[in-house]
C-alpha cells in the first residue's frame, strides 16, 4: 500500500492525504509540487527518480485492499 507521507521532505508543507499537490517518486519521497517543480526540476533529490502527482486517498472506515491482504494470510 501507497505511503501517505504529510509533508514535504523539503519545506515541510502539510500534503495530507486528500492533497492534489503532493509528488512522488517510486520509492515514495514526497515532495510539494512547487519544490518539485521549481527546485528539483521533476526528479527527485534522493534517488534521482521522477517526481510524478500522488494520487489522492479519502478517508473511509475500512480500506478493500486490507481485507484482501487479510483474506491472503488466512489462505
Amino acid at each position: 500500500m501507497l505511503e501517505m507521507r504529510k509533508a514535504c521532505e523539503y519545506c515541510a508543507i502539510p500534503l495530507p492525504a486528500d492533497s492534489v499537490d503532493a509528488m512522488i517518486c517510486s520509492f515514495e519521497c514526497t515532495f510539494c509540487s512547487r519544490c518539485s517543480t521549481n527546485l528539483f526540476k521533476g526528479v527527485c533529490p534522493n534517488c534521482e527518480g521522477e517526481l510524478v502527482r500522488r494520487p489522492t486517498r479519502q478517508p473511509r472506515e475500512a480500506c478493500p485492499v486490507e481485507l484482501i491482504y487479510e483474506r491472503e494470510d488466512l489462505k
